[in-house]
């Protein structure tokens, strides 16, 4: 992953470049739109994903294909200087290789000791979304996505939650079967007790004893289970309740199994991490847990995890997103790159949330996937393509990754773009037309180029596509596709072309999909 800092200059290059030909290209009579920013605003810590139910009961979905997509995709940002082949997948800590799982000051480590750092995905409410949890999409979380990792988010009070529905015999049997999927997909698992509108994990002590004891008795000959003993303690909750929570509730899982790591949830939707650093348990194998939600919570809870990572605490960050707190909104693609290389700086395990395809941004699939496995890029929504980006998985190209992640230009006719060359000439492309034949899409692209430098004698324009194109005519220029490249160069009659001057009348018509776009790589 690029540096953030240098992902912004490149863009803030890019940008300048723009500005200066549009400027020309307004002053020689050729008009452009320009699009105004966003006001990040303040950052807001009132607190994390407010995870409201769907409407219940939800029977588990059909599987299909996504055959909805806008002709203007949301922007993303790539680095410009990605190169896909680069970076081979970073190998992963598997319970077959690594072991049991136990802490070591602030790590988490192997059984010989070593380091380890998990990255994967949470499950949204098991009583809400069950139909993720199965056998063929954990082994492809795996194998393609790059996780090694799941984490089962079990609801305590919310409708189809553990200590709500008399459901519970079905709830246990989820969990117990989803650990079986993981332990097959040679995945760990966080078994999560996801306490949220109850706020304080006393509340439902006795139904948190109730489900731990079961579940770690008939887990306990397992080797890569964690125990998440309350997910998110939040309005008036202490650390002191939740440390005389986990005095009743600990003790019940070391009964079963004496050795298994487990994770305690912290104050204000587990922020808080440095009050679990000033007074924490005194039991072995405990860590704490920190979540943030990248659009929210920047610098100064970053600061927060350095702090208590260096100063000794051993945090896990069972859940995040890249969107804002309340698990919907905008995006902020920088706060989420600054956080990922902090966690891999300070070797945080790391889990993002969430599988479904609930209509929020912080969802992993686009509401129009009904799929339970067998998942493409076309299936992923923003959050899913950053996330498999992130976790650079081997099962999903990384050309094509950075494809549909890339910023992609309006493909309605009329629309208008700018092109940069490696010359002197800057170049506006217009959809002047678009049709349909049989099963593809055919776009006829018009170009216009005003020379802002020295003369030249000739030209040349390489411009990427969202995916590979067909040419199926050209005037004034010659054309030569490679994958999703195309590059447009000058013919014989117009290669020279003055300081000040303008190339017109050039153009192609190119075919695929009908989400076909130029993209600003």
């Amino acid at each position: 992953m690029a540096a953030a800092n240098h992902q912004k200059k490149g863009r803030a290059k890019r940008i300048v470049v723009a500005a200066l030909a549009l400027a020309a290209l307004v002053a020689v009579g050729v008009g452009l739109a320009v699009a105004a920013g966003n006001d990040p605003g303040e950052p807001d810590y009132s607190g994390l994903a407010v995870e409201t139910a769907p409407t219940m009961p939800q029977p588990p979905k059909v599987q299909g294909d996504d055959d909805g997509a806008d002709d203007a995709a949301a922007e993303s940002p790539v680095p410009a200087d990605a190169d896909p082949a680069a970076e081979s997948a970073r190998p992963l800590a598997s319970p077959s290789t690594s072991g049991a799982l136990h802490v070591e000051g602030s790590r988490l480590v192997d059984a010989a000791g070593e380091p380890v750092q998990l990255r994967g995905v949470s499950t949204h409410g098991l009583a809400w979304y069950p139909e993720y949890v199965n056998q063929e999409f954990f082994d492809e979380l795996k194998r393609d996505w790059g996780a090694n990792v799941v984490r089962l988010a079990l609801y305590s009070a919310e409708e189809g939650g553990y200590a709500t529905d008399a459901l519970r015999s079905k709830l246990n049997e989820l969990v117990l079967r989803g650990v079986e999927y993981a332990t097959a997909a040679d995945m760990y698992v966080v078994v999560d007790w996801h306490t949220l509108t109850d706020a304080n994990p006393l509340t439902n002590q006795w139904a948190a004893a109730e489900f731990f004891r079961v579940v770690s008795h008939d887990l306990a000959d397992h080797n890569n289970v964690i125990y998440e003993i309350c997910n998110e303690p939040n309005g008036e909750t202490t650390w002191a309740d939740v440390k005389a929570y986990a005095a009743d509730v600990i003790p019940i899982i070391r009964a079963n199994d004496p050795d298994a790591v487990i994770v305690v949830g912290t104050p204000t939707w587990s922020q808080d991490i440095q009050d679990a650093a000033a007074d924490p348990l005194a039991e072995s194998n405990i860590m704490y847990t920190l979540h943030f939600y990248a659009a929210t919570h920047q610098a100064d809870l970053r600061e927060r995890l350095r702090t208590a990572v260096e100063g000794g605490l051993p945090v896990f960050v069972t859940e995040f997103g890249i969107c804002e707190a309340s698990g919907d909104g905008k995006i902020d693609y920088d706060s989420a790159d600054a956080w990922v290389e902090l966690m891999d700086e300070l070797n945080v395990s790391y889990i993002c949330w969430n599988l479904s395809n609930k209509k929020e941004t912080a969802a992993l699939f686009k509401p129009s996937c009904k799929k339970t496995a067998g998942f493409t890029l076309d299936d992923l929504s923003d959050a899913g393509l950053w996330l498999v980006d992130t976790l650079g998985g081997a099962g999903f190209d990384a050309k094509e990754v950075m494809l549909a992640r890339a910023d992609k230009k309006s493909n309605k006719t009329g629309s208008a773009m700018m092109a940069f060359s490696s010359d002197t000439i800057q170049w506006q492309l217009n959809v002047a037309d678009k049709w349909k034949e049989d099963d593809r899409v055919f776009f006829r692209y018009e170009m216009a180029g005003s020379n802002y430098s020295a003369a030249t004698e000739k030209w040349s324009v390489t411009i990427p596509f969202n995916e590979n194109i067909q040419v199926e005519d050209s005037w004034n220029c010659e054309v030569a596709v490679s994958g999703n490249e195309l590059t447009v160069s000058n013919a014989a009659s117009n290669g020279k072309v003055g300081a000040g001057d303008t190339v017109s009348d050039v153009g192609f018509i190119v075919s695929g999909t009908k989400k076909l776009a130029v993209v600003d790589l």
